[in-house]
């Protein structure tokens, strides 16, 4: 349920969606738009808070004037019962503006942290720039700062009904001081709009440079065991060490800017209360001020300084929330890494490229057919990095030199995004698993039951994984599967791939991390499985496993971007020494 304004209303596919802010303008209004009923109640509450809290001092000055001065008893207990209700409608109006402050703030944090999680975890991607533990600070720590730009609007025009009140009082006591502090107090807000610039500059760079050092630590945790394996521990930590000082170092910049700007509004507050209290001693020398006026205007001038300062306050969390907010619009912003079209797969799903260049590709031609398991040698990784990202609609379409990849006779490009994943499954080398069990890292959402799971672990040779644990499917998974070793990652996601049951399934090395003996195993699961779908199902394999392209119906040969060999494995290895000694271990 969204509190505070309107709930953004779901799509036709049940998603919900809301405008995305082109700049940081746009962000801060549509923050205070869809929160707008709690920031109302709010601003009104604070505002009606901060001037009961300049009447105390008017109360108190008129208390003396007509009743303390004067000795008359009813004339003081109608100001002590007006002093009651002051006091109560201060407290409630705090306390109540406070709650509509607070969850307006909270639920923009959630709303915006929602969106950049959503944003982050597209099926299109995104070209932002920013790595996972960027991404992670963004929708975390970024959000939750651009969210105080709702506090920092009801805190301005709160405070700045307080100062207007304290002018008016003082215009109503005498007119020349009420000018004097009309004057002074935008002269000096104007003046300390400048250190703010620099806290603005600042806070982005210790955002920027902490997001970094969190990027930095998730990809060094995440491989931590290779690097331990290459004897690199050492020269990680010291990279991080040399991160996370750049992190320290803005982090202290930027709370020394914050001390400093707040020191100046402080000092300056307490120099203008120090001006207007000299001012009014000297008018009440003079006769021009009465007792009670004179404590009423020293009252405000002290109470004046709160107002003051809290500007000076508000003029830092505006800075701050828009350097958060930059980097949440550069997020919510950055064009999508894939751009699909709209079209279905209406004929058989047949995984036809013509003549395609693209990046190291040149003038590739390949057909896979349902049924058929095609085997790709790609002697430079690039070259299987692109064929990939042709298949998987990854590849720009501008980017594309020449020729066409289409799927079902319809290009890649052009087919709507969730039509192509149903398609083609394009399994990556680097395949994630995520925190959970085995059992929620499998299920795909077919929803077979869980004889099709132990089918999919059969094929994949992935069977003690169940069998050699209590909980069997149920087994626990951490995080990128820390707790399991390389191949049992790998075939785990080999299996989950299976349990899928494409019409194409595209695989990329998905057996180095296995003993020859079980990558046989693997060969006849994966063979097998494929071929009992119905209809069978396409499979290429991009891979430099004998074992795999032996049983494919055929091996495409990539060098140098180009198809330089095809044949079956059998005709290759007897036929072509390069080939030979590529596959062959």
């Amino acid at each position: 349920m969204f509190k505070g304004g309107r709930a953004p209303r779901p799509g036709r596919d049940g998603r919900v969606s809301t405008p995305v802010p082109p700049d940081v303008r746009a962000l801060s209004r549509r923050t205070l738009s869809r929160n707008r009923r709690d920031v109302a109640c709010a601003t009104v509450l604070h505002s009606l808070h901060q001037l009961a809290e300049a009447l105390v001092p008017v109360a108190i000055g008129v208390t003396i004037d007509q009743a303390v001065a004067t000795g008359d008893p009813g004339a003081l207990a109608l100001c002590v019962l007006g002093m009651v209700v002051l006091f109560t409608v201060l407290a409630l109006a705090y306390r109540t503006g406070a709650r509509f402050s607070v969850r307006a703030v909270e639920n923009e944090a959630h709303l915006l942290r929602v969106e950049a999680a959503r944003r982050a975890l597209d099926p299109r991607g995104e070209r932002s720039g920013l790595r996972a533990g960027e991404l992670l600070s963004v929708a975390t720590s970024d959000a939750e700062q651009a969210s105080l730009y709702v506090r920092a609007w009801v805190g301005l025009i709160a405070m700045g009904t307080a100062i207007t009140a304290t002018t008016v009082a003082l215009l109503a006591i005498d007119v020349p001081l009420g000018i004097g502090v009309l004057v002074g107090v935008p002269l000096m807000m104007f003046l300390l709009r400048f250190p703010a610039a620099r806290i603005t500059r600042r806070s982005e760079a210790k955002q920027a440079t902490a997001a970094g050092a969190t990027a930095l630590a998730t990809d060094l945790v995440g491989g931590l065991r290779v690097l331990m394996g290459m004897g690199a521990r050492t020269a990680a930590a010291d990279r991080y060490r040399r991160a996370s000082g750049q992190a320290l170092t803005a982090s202290v910049s930027a709370a020394a800017s914050n001390g400093v700007y707040r020191g100046m509004v402080s000092a300056a507050g307490v120099l203008f209360l120090a001006a207007v209290a000299a001012v009014a001693g000297w008018m009440a020398l003079r006769g021009r001020l009465s007792i009670g006026e004179l404590i009423t205007v020293v009252g405000l001038a002290q109470f004046l300084a709160e107002p003051v300062q809290g500007l000076g306050i508000v003029g830092q969390v505006f800075a701050t929330s828009r350097a958060s907010a930059r980097r949440l619009v550069r997020l919510l912003t950055a064009p999508a890494a894939v751009a699909p079209g709209g079209r279905p797969v209406h004929a058989e799903p047949v995984v036809a490229l013509e003549g395609v260049s693209y990046r190291t590709l040149r003038g590739v031609d390949l057909t896979l057919a349902p049924g058929e398991t095609v085997g790709v040698l790609a002697t430079d990784p690039r070259d299987a990095e692109a064929l990939l990202d042709l298949l998987s609609g990854r590849a720009v379409p501008e980017e594309v030199e020449a020729g066409r990849a289409a799927v079902g006779g319809v290009p890649v490009h052009e087919l709507d995004l969730a039509a192509l994943r149903t398609a083609v499954l394009v399994e990556e080398h680097g395949a994630t698993l995520f925190e959970g069990t085995l059992r929620t890292n499998l299920a795909t959402g077919t929803d077979r039951g869980e004889e099709h799971l132990h089918e999919a672990l059969r094929a994949a040779a992935a069977e003690d994984l169940v069998s050699g644990h209590s909980l069997g499917l149920d087994r626990p998974v951490a995080d990128r599967a820390a707790n399991l070793s390389g191949g049992q990652r790998q075939r785990a996601a080999l299996a989950r791939a299976l349990a899928a049951d494409p019409p194409v399934l595209v695989l990329h090395d998905p057996t180095t991390a296995v003993d020859a003996v079980t990558e046989e195993a693997i060969a006849r699961g994966l063979a097998r499985a494929r071929a009992d779908r119905a209809p069978a199902g396409a499979t290429l394999v991009v891979a430099s496993s004998p074992a795999l392209l032996a049983r494919a119906d055929r091996v495409v040969v990539l060098e140098e971007g180009r198809v330089r060999a095809l044949g079956t494995h059998t005709d290759l290895v007897r036929g072509d020494s390069g080939y030979a000694e590529a596959v062959l271990r």
